[in-house]
């Protein structure tokens, strides 16, 4: 979401074995009222339990026989992370130098040695910077400008910027799983823009009305289909990445439409993908097949973003007005632990290191970074940056190729 201070909301309602929420074809207008009263969902009420159904089994690799013709096969169909694992470097990856890259609401970025803790460079990169994203052939960095309409792209073996490319809105971006097309998330114009990745002209255009907040994505198993968040619409829309065409939106079981559903990820046997909701204070489960919600996760105020430990047992959950990071089981979504940030803190986005040692999250309300060990959750550091830092990059990363975001590798 863009930028602007927010307070903490009042009690969060919580569903325990939640029905699913409104869908909606393409073909059909969004309901905007279907799911936003409690009376709606019989089973709703306040409680501080929670409820992670059970995952569905992991399909066979024949069911992956139909993946997105060009993207790299799926190896194990049991955990799509497994080849982005500790250590399994591609070459373009072995050649980056190992750097933290922190962009700025105040539009430039800022270069962090992750083996001292020490800034060593600042450079601008536009009027709003918001996030520093991976290529999908990961040879190139690119800090996304949604005010000023670029991109600027990053050399990971120097470090260095380059001059700066033209592209519409670039809230967020993404990358097909085949590496035909980069993805600007277009938040403030509803919209997807999908762009040549080599020479950066457009080649189509999906505009989602009814996807207000359009912000943070993840890829079913087989790559054809995106989850993407609709923030301030308080659901999610599934998008065919083959035809380019919008499938469904789905209501979630209480529409947040202030800062509603916001980072998504897959479940490593991709039996379900997890939507962070900020005023919801934790997470819903949409089942694999992404048709509706199955459940609801509590893990604080403010959840926000979602990464997997480099062995894909753990997801951690970042819950921004809470100052702590919430552990889960990865595939059941089950409570492992919470880890705490001594306060004021604001843990927003990040990513975990090459070696799975390290979570590095940016503090987005109080100008900071904070590296936090994976082991037991201590702080080993918190280092000050400039004003409003956000979609902060690790790099290098393991993994064959790169769906985008802060560092979505499989």
């Amino acid at each position: 979401m863009r930028f602007r201070v927010l307070v903490a909301g009042a009690a969060v309602l919580l569903v325990s074995g939640c029905a699913a929420g409104g869908t909606h074809s393409a073909s059909s207008p969004s309901s905007t009222g279907s799911m936003g009263s409690m009376g709606s969902m019989g089973s709703m009420g306040s409680t501080s339990s929670s409820s992670a159904p059970p995952p569905s089994a992991a399909p066979p690799l024949g069911a992956l026989a139909h993946q997105l013709p060009g993207m790299p096969p799926v190896t194990d169909a049991t955990n799509v992370y497994a080849d982005a694992r500790a250590g399994m470097l591609s070459a373009p990856a072995r050649a980056a130098k190992p750097l933290v890259y922190v962009p700025h609401n105040s539009g430039a970025v800022w270069v962090i040695n992750p083996a001292t803790f020490k800034v060593v460079e600042k450079f601008p990169a536009g009027v709003e910077v918001q996030h520093v994203v991976p290529s999908w052939d990961m040879k190139t960095l690119y800090a996304t400008d949604d005010i000023g309409n670029t991109v600027t792209p990053i050399d990971p073996v120097t470090g260095k910027p380059r001059p700066r490319i033209p592209v519409i809105d670039p809230y967020n971006m993404y990358f097909t799983p085949d590496g035909t097309a980069a993805i600007s998330v277009a938040e403030a114009r509803k919209a997807l823009v999908f762009y040549d990745p080599h020479t950066w002209k457009e080649q189509s255009r999906l505009t989602i009305p009814t996807c207000g907040g359009i912000d943070h994505a993840d890829y079913t198993p087989d790559g054809r289909t995106a989850v993407f968040s609709c923030e301030f619409s308080g659901r999610v829309a599934v998008v065919d990445i083959a035809g380019r065409k919008l499938l469904r939106t789905i209501d979630m079981p209480v529409r947040h439409t202030h800062m509603g559903p916001q980072d998504v990820k897959l479940a490593p046997d991709g039996s379900r993908f997890y939507i962070a909701d900020s005023d919801q204070g934790g997470l819903w489960v949409l089942d694999g097949a992404a048709t509706k919600v199955i459940g609801n996760i509590q893990t604080g105020p403010g959840a926000h973003g979602l990464y997997v430990s480099r062995d894909a047992s753990k997801l951690y959950v970042t819950n921004r007005h809470d100052n702590s990071v919430s552990v889960l089981n990865a595939r059941t979504g089950e409570f492992v632990t919470k880890w705490s940030i001594p306060g004021p803190s604001s843990p927003d986005m990040g990513g975990v290191t090459a070696d799975g040692s390290q979570l590095w999250l940016s503090g987005r309300y109080n100008d900071e970074v904070y590296v936090m060990s994976t082991v037991d959750g201590h702080l080993l550091a918190r280092i000050k940056t400039a004003k409003g830092p956000h979609g902060l990059c690790v790099w290098p990363q393991p993994g064959r190729y790169s769906l985008g975001h802060t560092g979505i590798t499989r």
